[in-house]
């Protein structure tokens, strides 16, 4: 099984307008997604807006500019507008000012600043800062490392269905980091994110039916899991393939291929 919290880094999924600004105004997200084609008219409008201080514009002009969708790619340029909407209260835009701190991206690295706009995002709900947040709790970067408040905040994300937040509890359960050794637990955690496609908890989780510990042993089971994480190129799942064929009969093999199939078809 692996031992080892594979995903403690930063993931940053709201530097994807398709996510993060899902919940704006419908108008301003219009007027993004014209930009995002290439409207030089629908950008200066935008812009126009985001300069008479509406925060909605300012968050999507932030995006654009991070991603160069539309406009040229500035990282500078992602910052300023980022944080005009940020010290509005705009959660998404705290979080992903938060990241360009963390990357260094548009103004100099700083792990204190980071934390500072997780937090900000973080209190108001926001998983993917909830997430990085219990991230710089448990490495110590920005804030003095603390196990207890980096599962806090895990939990909180995860409650919110972050893929990465329950994978970290599981490998914190497995190993009885900062949490009590519960192998149940860690199955537990280890198949919410892996029913969300996570291959590092697919894999893990299929380790867990081979050897038995928090679920009944099951080799298919453990060899669909194994399928479904090494399709998506998970080096672990990928060489633990062959081994556990190897313990194998072929009607087993053929129904865990069977059980790959079909979840990935309900996808």
């Amino acid at each position: 099984m692996s031992r080892r919290i594979c995903r403690v880094a930063l993931l940053l999924p709201a530097l994807l307008m398709s996510r993060a600004a899902m919940a704006q105004q419908s108008n301003v997200l219009d007027l993004a997604r014209e930009v995002f084609n290439g409207n030089k008219d629908s950008l200066a409008q935008l812009t126009s807006l985001g300069n008479k201080g509406q925060a909605d514009a300012q968050f999507n002009l932030g995006v654009l500019y991070a991603n160069g969708d539309g406009v040229p790619k500035d990282a500078v340029q992602a910052v300023s507008w980022y944080r005009r909407a940020a010290e509005q209260g705009d959660a998404n835009a705290q979080f992903n000012l938060g990241v360009m701190y963390s990357r260094g991206e548009g103004v100099t690295g700083d792990a204190a600043q980071a934390v500072n706009w997780y937090r900000k995002a973080a209190e108001q709900g926001q998983a993917d800062a909830q997430f990085n947040l219990g991230v710089m709790y448990y490495r110590g970067e920005g804030v003095p490392g603390d196990i207890v408040q980096a599962v806090s905040w895990y939990r909180k994300a995860a409650a919110q269905g972050e893929a990465g937040a329950q994978f970290n509890l599981g490998v914190m359960n497995a190993n009885g980091d900062g949490v009590p050794k519960d192998a149940v637990q860690a199955a537990n955690w280890y198949r919410k994110a892996a029913d969300q496609g996570f291959s590092d908890a697919q894999s893990n989780l299929g380790a867990m039916y081979v050897d038995g510990v928090g679920v009944p042993k099951d080799l298919v089971a453990a060899l669909m899991w194994r399928n479904l994480a090494a399709a998506q190129g998970n080096a672990v799942a990928l060489g633990a393939l062959d081994p556990l064929r190897k313990e194998m009969t072929p009607g087993q093999i053929a129904e865990a291929q069977k059980l790959s199939s079909e979840w990935k078809s309900g996808k």
